[in-house]
C-alpha cells in the first residue's frame, strides 16, 4: 500500500471546550469538564461510558490539556481505490503498542524495558498488557535510572537480543545521553562490524499538552549530530506501525520519537498485513504547485491545516512533505519538489538554531538554490526554554505557517 494514500478529516467542527467529547478510547471515554477555562489547572472528568479505574492520572491531564486548546480528534481515512484491507481504526498509542507485541510474537530476542513499562503499562499506557502476554523476563521495569536502562540495553544487545529500551519522556534521556552517543551509537563503526547494538530508543517527544519545560521538548537535531543511529519520528498511526516494524527488525540502533500530542488525538485505518515503511523515504501528505512545506511529526498537522485553509482562501496550491525519518531524509524527495514549487518553507516545533529546519534548509541552498524563486523561511519554536502558560504561542500553528506561505508568495 502507497503511504502517500492517506487524508486526514475531522470526525466532527470543533466545539468549545465548554461541551466537546473528543476522545473515544477503548478503555475510557474522556470529556471535556464544563467548568474548565481556557488555562486549566484540575483534571479531566473520567466519562461514564466504563466503570473502569484510570490507570494513571497523567493520562487524564494529557486529555485535560488537549480540551483545552481545542484539538479536534482526527481520522484518517484511506482514500477510496488504496490498495490493502482495511481493519479497524486505531490511535497512534494503540499502532506502537500493536505492533510491539506483534514483532515480540514474532522474534523472541525482543525485549521491552524501562519505567513503568510492566505493571502501569507506561506513563501513556503504551505498553499496557504486554506484560501479561510476554511476562516480567521480556517486559522489565526498572529503576528511574536512565543510564542504567540504555546501558544494559546496550549490553542486551552486544549479546543477540533485541531490546525495546522506553525513556518516560525524552526530556528525560541526558542522564544516559553518553551510552548513546559514545557506545550504542559507535560499536558497529569502532568493532570495523564485528559487535552491533540494534538497539530501539522510543521516547515520547514534543510539547502542547501542557507538560512545561521538562516534559515537552524537541531534541531530535541533537540526536541527528552524533551519526551512527537512525531517527524516525511518525506522524499517524500508519507509518508508527510500519516504521517501528522497520526498526525491530534491522541491527542498527534506532532513536524512535513518538509525538504525544496525537497520541489519543490521531486515528487511522491501518490494514491487517505486515509491512514495513523504509527509512528515508518521505510521503507527500498532499500534492501542491506554488510552496513547498517539509515537515514531520505532529506538525504535519497544522501545515496541512494551513495548506487546505490557504488554498481556499487565496488559491494557492502547497505540497507538504512529511520526512518520517529526519536521519536519514529523503533528500530526493525535498528536491524534486523545491523544483516544482521554487518555494520552501520547513516547519518543526524545536527551536531554530541547529534544527532539522535548519539543516534541511541548508542542504536546498546548496542543491537547488536555482530552482528558488523565494528566500527559504523556517517556522519553528522559538530559542528558549518550552513554555507552560504560553505554550500556545510556542508551537507553530496553522496561522504562522500560513504568513510564511503569503510571504514567499510575494516573490516571483
Amino acid at each position: 500500500m502507497s503511504v502517500s494514500t492517506f487524508v486526514a478529516v475531522e470526525t466532527e467542527e470543533p466545539k468549545p471546550v465548554t461541551e466537546t467529547t473528543f476522545f473515544l478510547i477503548p478503555e475510557y471515554t474522556f470529556t471535556c469538564p464544563s467548568t474548565i477555562p481556557k488555562y486549566v489547572k484540575g483534571w479531566a472528568r473520567r466519562g461514564s461510558a466504563k466503570k473502569k479505574e484510570t490507570k494513571n492520572l497523567f493520562i487524564e491531564g494529557i486529555i485535560r490539556m488537549t480540551c483545552a486548546f481545542k484539538i479536534p480528534n482526527m481520522v484518517i481515512k484511506l482514500e477510496e481505490g488504496s490498495k490493502g484491507g482495511s481493519k479497524k481504526a486505531v490511535q497512534l498509542r494503540q499502532a506502537i503498542r500493536d505492533t510491539l507485541a506483534e514483532e515480540m510474537r514474532r522474534d523472541d530476542r525482543i525485549i521491552v524495558l524501562g519505567e513503568d513499562v510492566g505493571r502501569r503499562g507506561g506513563v501513556f499506557l503504551v505498553t499496557e498488557g504486554l506484560i501479561e502476554e510476554f511476562g516480567e523476563e521480556r517486559v522489565i521495569d526498572t529503576p528511574l535510572s536512565e543510564a542504567g536502562i540504555l546501558g544494559v540495553a546496550f549490553g542486551m544487545a552486544l549479546y543477540g537480543l533485541k531490546p525495546v529500551a522506553e525513556i518516560q519522556f525524552i526530556d528525560f534521556v541526558w542522564p544516559g545521553f553518553d551510552q548513546i552517543m559514545s557506545e550504542i551509537s559507535k560499536i558497529r563503526y569502532r568493532s570495523g562490524g564485528q559487535w552491533k547494538a540494534p538497539v530501539v530508543i522510543r521516547a515520547p517527544y514534543g510539547g502542547g499538552i501542557g507538560g512545561g519545560l521538562y516534559h515537552s521538548q524537541s531534541p531530535e537535531a541533537i540526536f541527528a549530530h552524533m551519526g551512527g543511529v537512525f531517527i524516525a519520528i511518525p506522524s499517524t498511526p500508519y507509518n508508527a506501525k510500519g516504521l517501528l516494524r522497520t526498526a525491530l527488525r534491522g541491527d542498527d540502533p534506532v532513536i524512535y520519537l513518538e509525538p504525544k500530542k496525537i497520541y489519543l488525538a490521531v486515528k487511522e485505518e491501518v490494514p491487517d498485513e505486515d509491512y514495513t515503511i523504509p527509512f528515508g523515504k518521505a510521503r507527500i501528505v498532499r500534492e501542491g504547485k506554488d510552496v513547498t512545506i517539509i515537515t514531520y511529526g505532529y506538525m504535519v498537522y497544522p501545515s496541512t491545516q494551513a495548506a487546505e485553509e490557504i488554498e481556499k482562501e487565496e488559491g494557492i496550491s502547497v505540497e507538504v512533505i512529511d520526512l518520517q525519518t529526519i536521519v536519514p531524509f529523503d533528500r530526493e524527495a525535498i528536491l524534486n519538489s523545491v523544483a516544482k514549487t521554487g518555494r520552501l518553507i520547513v516547519v518543526n516545533e524545536s527551536p531554530k538554531i541547529a534544527s532539522m529546519a535548519s539543516e534541511i534548509a541548508a542542504f536546498v541552498a546548496e542543491k537547488a538554490i536555482e530552482y528558488l524563486i523565494a528566500p527559504i523561511i523556517r517556522v519553528t519554536g522559538y530559542d528558549t526554554p518550552y513554555p507552560f502558560a504560553q505554550q500556545i504561542y510556542y508551537h507553530p500553528d496553522a496561522f504562522r505557517i500560513k504568513r510564511a506561505i503569503n510571504k514567499v508568495m510575494e516573490w516571483d
